[in-house]
Order: C-alpha cells, then structure tokens, then sequence
C-alpha cells in the first residue's frame, strides 16, 4: 500500500485572552487563523503489530517517544476504535515546536481528520471531543482550519472566506514552555468574544486587541520584546502579536510584497533566527 501525503497546517492566535483559572487549566478565549506552513505526513496501513512513528526534517530534533501522535494512536487502540488496524506514519516536520504554532496538535487532529474522511474509524462527535481533549485542549481547533472563534464557554465557531492575510512568522534560537508562560498569568482579561461575529477577523478589529501571555512571555525573554518592537518600526505591518504562549511573534500585512519586504529587513538585521513569509488559508 503506498503512501498517503497529508499536510497539517500551523495555527496562529490573531488575539488571546486569559479569563480565569480552571482547576487544571486556564479560561482562555482566543481568535485563530491557520497559515500554509505545514507539517507534511505520510501515511498508510501495515501488516505489523505495532504502529510506526518516524519524524524527520528541520525541526524533528528533541521529539519524545510519546508524543500527541503516539497518544491519539494509544486511545483510538484503547477503545477499539481502530480495530487492530496499525500504521506507519511518517511526518516532516516544518513546523518549529514550542513556537506557539501548534505543530504536534495539528499532527495529531490532521490524522484523526483522516481517519474520519477515510471512514477508518467512525466516532460520534462526543467521542470526537473527548478525544480530542485528552490529547490536547487546541487539537479540536485543528479538525477545521477555518477561521475560528474559541468563546470563554468553550463553544467554537468556524467563518469561511475571511479576508486572508499575508504573514512574517519569526522564531528566535529558543522556545517558550505553555506550562511556564501560564505558571506567570496573574491577572485576568474580561471576555471580548462571547458574542463571536465574523467582523472579528476584520483588520480594523484585530488591530486593537493582543495577547495576554505577550508581557509576561517577554519578562521572561526579554529578546523576544525587542523582536516585535523592531518589527513595528522597521517592517511596517498592520499589527505584530505574538502567537501562544511563544515564542513565534507574527507581522501582518495586506499583501505578498509588503510581507516579502519585511521579511528581507528583518533577516538583514537578525540573521540567526528562523523566518518565514506564509498566508493566511
């Protein structure tokens, strides 16, 4: 059986609020994009007991043995979801890690997207849910790469056909832990999407909202403050937020050369770090 080539996009937050401290977790709602820069996976059934996992590429370095793709394979397996079916899949990763970017959530939502349209598995949408939960709290975001509204109640809302923005992705030498950026929040937002609208996604709307894990992501990696302030001055985007809890920060802008532009005085100035020109989807 050949492979099958399937691309899990990187996840962007355009804005993030920190509400509240759940028990475990923090009470976020956040506006998320999805840009073309992917992580390629290959993908196809064997005739072995055991799946087989196998990352390659640029930032494959310090992946763990367990990891979200073992996990989601490990429940699908648990709960005879697969049915004794085993794969080997194989993933490119082009996706920095501990970027804010979403890399091995997006894995992990890409393949269990696959198994559903392939009708490899069939699961309700409170299994969907649940699974997805288990393995992470953004991997359900990654199950539709449209434009998406993520409320304080948990309740997602997708848009289609929102105005696509050409993006400078930028990830200095270093990466940001989620679980220390949120061991700093002290403060909470209140909500400013519990009435999701499309015009959200709208540039003039963006432009005045932020990150609230921004300050203390750059307390913590002063660097990273001196990214986004010479990005504002030299590049000229719309606006410039970091994504996550870090340490990518992303430019905006209206258009390929403007976007192309930055990136070239960008790289001129910080020739070290990762960079990449990518859009909207």
């Amino acid at each position: 059986m050949a492979f099958q080539k399937i691309k899990s996009f990187a996840k962007i937050n355009l804005a993030l609020n920190v509400l509240g401290k759940l028990s475990k977790m923090h009470k976020i709602e956040s506006l998320v994009a999805f840009i073309d820069l992917n992580d390629l996976i290959y993908i196809k059934k064997i005739n072995l007991d055991k799946h087989q996992i196998k990352f390659y590429g640029k930032f494959s370095y310090g992946i763990k043995k367990k990891n979200t793709i073992s996990n989601l394979l490990k429940i699908l397996d648990d709960r005879q979801i697969l049915k004794d079916q085993k794969f080997e899949i194989r993933i490119k990763k082009n996706i920095p890690s501990k970027a804010g970017l979403g890399g091995g959530s997006m894995n992990a939502a890409t393949i269990l997207k696959y198994f559903i349209e392939k009708k490899i598995i069939k699961i309700t949408r409170k299994q969907l849910l649940a699974i997805t939960k288990f393995i992470g709290s953004d991997v359900i975001l990654g199950i539709n790469t449209s434009n998406t509204i993520l409320s304080s109640n948990n309740v997602i809302k997708r848009y289609k056909n929102c105005k696509k923005l050409f993006t400078l992705v930028v990830k200095p030498n270093f990466g940001c832990s989620t679980k220390n950026i949120y061991s700093g929040v002290m403060k909470f937002t209140k909500s400013k999407f519990n009435k999701p609208q499309k015009k959200m996604f709208d540039t003039n709307f963006l432009q005045k909202l932020n990150n609230d894990l921004e300050n203390i992501a750059f307390k913590k990696y002063p660097k990273l403050k001196l990214i986004k302030i010479f990005i504002a001055n030299q590049c000229k985007p719309i606006f410039v937020r970091m994504t996550g809890s870090g340490s990518a920060i992303v430019a905006y802008y209206l258009s390929k050369k403007a976007c192309e532009k930055a990136r070239k005085i960008f790289t001129k100035k910080f020739k070290n770090y990762w960079c990449i020109s990518s859009k909207t989807i």
